[in-house]
């Protein structure tokens, strides 16, 4: 028997029902693997349909096409190695999340899933039906077992699959990032090996779709749990892994580990590809967003830039008398740093109309809260209006602390069609700012050095909508507030949890009200990159309406 074993692992960026594109893909990889003598091409969870695909893998004219895609792709890759391929599959009229083995111009083994996760942006078991426990399919003399994603995360199937003769583990997934998420994997994929003693590829896929961000970080362990290899976070790579079998059974041989960035250039990381491939993968090839002056604004800009170029992204100040002088000259500053367009549209004879308008309707009534909003929402319009007129796709840039308690204005500071920071607390996204002005990366296309001067950071944030206004004059101080939130909405946490923190319970029970009467405004809020395994959306879906409060 051969003693020898080499996989072409494609940890590649597909999308969610560009099924001749994934196909494409596929078959260069394959023409890469069968160049380099490999014995099996591996592609990721659900590659040739793309993943997640949510509700659109029910619709049978989908899965159907998707199917027809993988026996095509069986026939046109014959002749060479086999190919292991993730996609929807039907047998006896039932819809599974299969893994497919290809060789020799048919389908020789179908893998299904067995365990549907059903929690954080999962719905699988809404969507497939659950596998049965199974044995290893072979290549050539080679016997070898696929868990898929979650499968890998619990030990009945890996443990089936060493029983019945696996030798060697190769796990295809479409495991999307969340902050420390790769530590999570690599502790499960030890306890796999641990316990069946054998060799474990891990194979991931990268790219943004929706709110998800796939990181890719495709690893392997060789029995014991030694790292074997690392391939790129977040960067498609087709990578030439081999086994060989010795005294002591199978061991990956050893390849090149690349690094791992820190969480705080992986976060960035992930909103840049999650922004490229939004705007990518929907057709938009530009981006504006209003430039305030301050910091939300300033690093949403930022990310576009790193994200498409320079030459894409329109910044837009629209003052007010509000529009303090400092916050005209940062945001200037901010566009000439990272070289956007920039234009200066002002609202005061925009905002006198509406007020002139509306008189006789609010005569004898104070200024307040309205007139606030009205400012907001003309800026949203006017957005809106350059965003049609350019075909230019509006950024909106509230973040976590602002969406949780709904300090934004709906139809106005939160019109557009994505919002790279919707998942990155106030408090993070200064020190982000830190990093970036800090750090540069062959992957950012924006400029090297400071690109967001210090004044915009370190100033008190505001909305600027009323005179001499801070956040904090509506709010808890953000390092306050964050913590808060990070309890409420993060861990689950209750009131009294925040009190048992140190946490003032007045304004833990403040946070609470507010979270959740800013529901319907969530609702309504554009998609954004997750951070966390609690973003808002898909991760934490709550009532809009909703009367429960913690009891005093």
């Amino acid at each position: 028997m051969a003693d020898r074993f080499r996989i072409t692992l494609a940890q590649l960026n597909p999308t969610v029902g560009d099924i001749d594109g994934n196909a494409a893909k596929a078959f260069a990889a394959w023409e890469q693997g069968k160049t380099a003598g490999a014995d099996l091409v591996a592609y990721p969870e659900m590659f040739i349909s793309g993943y997640n695909t949510q509700d659109l893998v029910l619709k049978p004219v989908f899965h159907w096409a998707a199917m027809a895609a993988v026996e095509a792709l069986a026939e046109k890759c014959a002749e060479g190695p086999a190919i292991a391929i993730g996609g929807p599959w039907v047998d006896d009229g039932k819809l599974y999340n299969a893994y497919l083995i290809l060789k020799g111009g048919r389908i020789t083994s179908k893998v299904l899933k067995h365990h549907l996760p059903n929690e954080t942006v999962f719905d699988e078991v809404r969507l497939y039906n659950a596998g049965p426990l199974g044995g290893p399919y072979s290549v050539g003399n080679f016997r070898i077992g696929s868990p898929i994603c979650e499968d890998g995360w619990h030990p009945d199937v890996a443990e089936t699959l060493e029983e019945t003769g696996a030798e060697f583990l190769l796990i295809p997934n479409g495991s999307p990032y969340f902050r420390n998420k790769y530590d999570v994997r690599l502790n499960h994929m030890v306890a796999r090996v641990v316990e069946t003693g054998l060799p474990l590829i891990y194979l991931n896929m990268v790219g943004g779709q929706d709110d998800q961000v796939f990181d890719g970080a495709s690893f392997g362990l060789n029995p014991g749990g030694e790292l074997a290899f690392r391939m790129p976070v977040f960067d498609e790579a087709v990578t030439q892994v081999d086994l060989e079998r010795g005294n002591d059974g199978w061991q990956i041989v050893p390849a090149e580990i690349v690094p791992q960035p820190d969480v705080w250039e992986q976060d960035y990381r992930a909103m840049v590809q999650s922004l490229r491939d939004y705007m990518g993968k929907t057709g938009f090839k530009k981006a504006l967003l209003g430039l305030s002056g301050g910091v939300d604004s300033a690093l949403v800009a930022t990310i576009a830039v790193d994200a498409i170029g320079a030459d894409n992204v329109r910044c837009v100040m629209l003052p007010s008398e509000y529009t303090s002088q400092e916050s005209l000259e940062d945001a200037e500053a901010v566009a000439k740093a990272l070289g956007v367009h920039y234009d200066f549209v002002p609202i005061a004879e925009s905002r006198t109309a509406v007020t002139n308008t509306l008189a006789p309707l609010f005569v004898g009534l104070e200024e307040g809260l309205t007139e606030e909003n009205i400012q907001s929402r003309l800026r949203g319009l006017l957005l809106m209006a350059i965003s049609n007129k350019f075909g230019e796709m509006l950024l909106t840039t509230g973040n976590k602390s602002e969406v949780a308690v709904g300090y934004a204005t709906i139809y106005g500071d939160m019109n557009g069609g994505y919002n790279p920071i919707k998942d990155m607390y106030k408090t993070r996204v200064f020190e982000t700012c830190r990093w970036r002005n800090a750090n540069h990366r062959d992957w950012m296309m924006g400029p090297d050095g400071e690109v967001i001067r210090p004044s915009v950071i370190d100033k008190p944030p505001s909305a600027e909508l009323r005179e001499d206004q801070k956040d904090s004059d509506s709010l808890p101080d953000y390092p306050v507030l964050d913590g808060i939130l990070d309890i409420l909405v993060d861990q689950d946490g209750s009131t009294a949890d925040c009190v048992a923190a140190g946490f003032d319970e007045a304004d833990a029970r403040r946070v609470e009200h507010l979270i959740y009467i800013s529901e319907y405004k969530r609702f309504q809020s554009a998609p954004g990159t997750r951070l966390s395994n609690r973003a808002f959306w898909l991760d934490r879906r709550y009532p809009i309406v909703n009367r429960w409060r913690e009891r005093r």
